[in-house]
């Protein structure tokens, strides 16, 4: 969007996105994703055609550009689309791309050079929590009593809760004793964060930056094999789909996870061929009616 013509149809934008209370990284990659278009095009979006589309996919397929980058552009142009300019058939017309992130957790936990990294790590697979809400916990958001974590002003401005496990909790209880104290001078201990800044200075009484924690989690996957690109979010991803492959109700996890609409989580329903081949069809019980239903292995045993 370079061009003084385009100018109006940025500001619109801005403005819907500023009455979603998208946060200013989105609208960053937003409008980033839309002057990548215009580029392509070269001229307005607004003259975006079908075709267009098509070709502009086409164009990110031809680059060695990772899945999940042409997915995040792919994202801005379909807010352009959907929402600023109302033309639902060009945004019908934009997909996204499956990223299969498959990462053995065991193996990358076990290898966390330091007691921090495991910490962190155990946090975003345990949890479910996104880079930037594991480096802003602060004390006051572990609540042992009711085991959960409270989880403040996220994506979206909202406020939710997810499970402190047994294991999580005795896992921040040692980091406790070894975390660096050197800038909790004048901060109550409520409002400590559990992950400070090791800068010293300026940077004392900070927490820890997403890119500090993105490094900490590819130096545990070097250190594991994994040889393939994945990424930090990925542990979110696997702490889903294990979730739902276990029979936890959708809902839950997309409350978990702090997600708005139901379709977002739906993504995890592409759940494991040995999940559905044990599931039993109701044709069994109508041409068998005295056969019982068959539990499941993970089902309780009746009281």
């Amino acid at each position: 969007m370079s061009t003084d013509t385009v100018s109006p149809l940025r500001q619109r934008m801005i403005e819907d996105m500023n009455s979603r209370k998208l946060g200013p990284h989105s609208q960053r990659s937003h409008i980033s994703s839309c002057k990548r278009l215009a580029a392509f095009l070269k001229r307005s979006p607004e003259t975006t055609t079908r075709e267009d589309i098509r070709l502009f996919q086409l164009h990110l397929a031809e680059t060695a550009m990772s899945i999940s980058n042409r997915n995040r552009i792919m994202t801005g142009v379909r807010f352009l689309f959907r929402v600023t300019l109302r033309r639902l058939d060009l945004a019908a017309e934009i997909y996204h791309l499956r990223e299969p992130q498959k990462i053995p957790q065991v193996r990358l936990l076990a290898v966390a050079n330091s007691l921090r990294t495991r910490v962190l790590l155990s946090l975003t697979y345990g949890c479910g929590l996104r880079a930037g809400e594991v480096v802003r916990l602060k004390v006051k958001h572990i609540d042992s009593a009711q085991k959960i974590i409270r989880v403040e002003q996220s994506k979206g401005r909202k406020d939710r809760n997810v499970m402190l496990s047994p294991e999580t909790r005795d896992l921040l209880r040692q980091w406790w004793k070894e975390r660096p104290s050197h800038g909790d001078a004048g901060t109550p201990l409520q409002e400590r964060w559990l992950f400070p800044s090791r800068k010293s200075g300026k940077g004392a009484g900070k927490p820890m930056t997403t890119r500090q924690l993105s490094r900490l989690f590819h130096e545990a996957a070097d250190a594991a094999g994994i040889r393939k690109s994945v990424t930090l979010h990925a542990l979110r991803h696997s702490f889903a789909t294990h979730l739902l492959e276990r029979g936890t109700d959708i809902r839950i996890i997309q409350a978990l996870l702090g997600h708005d609409k139901l379709d977002t989580t739906a993504r995890y329903t592409r759940v494991a061929t040995g999940m559905i081949s044990n599931i039993e069809s109701p044709l069994d019980l109508l041409l068998n009616p005295g056969k019982k239903p068959r539990r499941s292995r993970k089902d309780p045993p009746p009281a």
